[in-house]
């Protein structure tokens, strides 16, 4: 797939009056051989009385050593709406990715074999996709309406991780963990190659990634009781978690990943449509931007009282405008003047640089000022300004340099987001 790629169709409904299979529900499974029958055969008969489309239950059988390839064999033939695959490399991920990649049912739905999630619950998970409302639906255990039976520890677990997903990702959604997930097919094939992880992170990489393109996500509150047997090992999975947090994390903040590739044609977000009384173009930038530089300079000061613990004022407000102004370009590249993707992230953090520097004139020079006015201790004058004193300049001298940072960031920053939003 090219940078080039077109834009992913306008949101619609599918058709699926005629269609034979509407629904592929994989279960991926690694030596389950004494639960898959009983979990297959119950989903069968589940979706037998309650899906009203075609559906296919495909059983992902990874690298399994016991007798698990057996029962997928046997529960094949026993049944035309399932199948059974064979990969021989372990890992979530990759049976998810190889099935999915191969399906061609326009709902690509996935379960943990234990189907501790209820199973009341699919025609609710599928129905945004199948009506075009939304491009993935994920089952959560943390919303409101949900009904949970788990130990503390799982609990624990689980709230820390999502946690760290909101802290260290942004991620809006609430639950990343449950094994209880679907995409539209169309979604699927331009999301799955940005998607490197094979293992348990497979799926929170791909729903951060959908988050980030502008995807909608639908939560559906489930019932869920933990599976006391689970073979999930919990440490070894937090760690990888952890590194695959670092990487798509680190990769978002570069713009190494070409979202764009995901983008829907302009019109299908309401969003575009021009409304009267409601604010458009500069307006909406300068929104954006403000509420940018509200967060930047919080982050700007307490990064400056940190550093002036162990160095000089201008020593530590050089470090902290550098790192803020790296955040801040990030922040409004995206948020205030919406542009995504990796074309020109280098470029315009390298602009960001030249009005970070405009802004450390500006910064420091307000705190030079106010050393001479306030006298210097060595040479036995007034006391130096305190650290109240320091920080209100600063603020004052921010405030001055916001709308010249404004300007410069729509005019030479981001010219091209600035003209596209003027001519919607």
């Amino acid at each position: 797939m090219t940078a080039d790629s077109p834009p992913l169709p306008a949101r619609a409904p599918l058709l699926v009056r005629g269609r034979g299979t509407v629904l592929d529900v994989v279960t991926p499974v690694h030596n389950e051989e004494d639960d898959l029958e009983a979990c297959v055969r119950r989903l069968h008969a589940h979706l037998t009385a309650t899906f009203p489309y075609g559906f296919r239950i495909t059983v992902a059988d990874n690298a399994s050593t016991d007798r698990t390839p057996e029962v997928s064999a046997a529960l094949d033939e026993a049944f035309d709406e399932v199948t059974a695959v064979r990969l021989e490399e372990k890992g979530r991920g990759r049976a998810l990715h190889t099935v999915w990649s191969l399906s061609e049912a326009p709902v690509l739905a996935y379960m943990d074999v234990d189907l501790s999630t209820g199973l009341n619950a699919v025609l609710p998970l599928v129905a945004p996709l199948i009506s075009g409302h939304s491009d993935l639906a994920v089952g959560t255990r943390l919303a409101g309406g949900s009904r949970v039976v788990r130990g503390p520890r799982r609990e624990f677990i689980s709230r820390a991780y999502n946690v760290l997903l909101r802290t260290g990702l942004a991620a809006r959604f609430s639950d990343a963990q449950c094994g209880f997930k679907a995409v539209r097919k169309d979604v699927a094939e331009r999301l799955l190659p940005l998607v490197e992880d094979t293992g348990w992170f497979f799926d929170t990489e791909l729903l951060v990634l959908a988050e980030r393109a502008g995807l909608r996500i639908h939560e559906v509150p489930v019932d869920w009781v933990d599976d006391p047997d689970s073979s999930v090992r919990i440490v070894r999975t937090a760690a990888d978690d952890l590194r695959g947090v670092w990487r798509v994390g680190r990769a978002l903040a570069t713009g190494a990943l070409p979202l764009d590739r995901l983008r829907r044609p302009f019109g299908d977000d309401p969003r575009d449509r021009a409304v009267p009384g409601v604010p458009r173009g500069p307006a909406r930038q300068l929104l954006g931007f403000c509420a940018v530089g509200v967060l930047s300079t919080a982050f700007h000061l307490a990064l400056y009282s940190l550093l002036r613990q162990a160095t000089g004022p201008q020593a530590a407000n050089a470090a902290a405008l550098l790192l803020s102004a790296l955040a801040n370009t990030a922040a409004n590249r995206r948020l205030a003047f919406g542009v995504r993707g990796r074309d020109g992230a280098v470029r315009h953090q390298a602009q960001g640089l030249v009005v970070f520097a405009i802004g450390l004139v500006l910064t420091s020079g307000s705190l030079v000022a106010l050393h001479a006015a306030g006298g210097s201790p060595a040479r036995g004058a007034s006391p130096g300004p305190s650290h109240g004193a320091e920080l209100a300049v600063l603020v004052t001298a921010n405030l001055a340099a916001t709308v010249l940072r404004f300007l410069l960031l729509r005019a030479w920053v981001f010219p091209a987001a600035s003209a596209t939003r003027n001519e919607r």
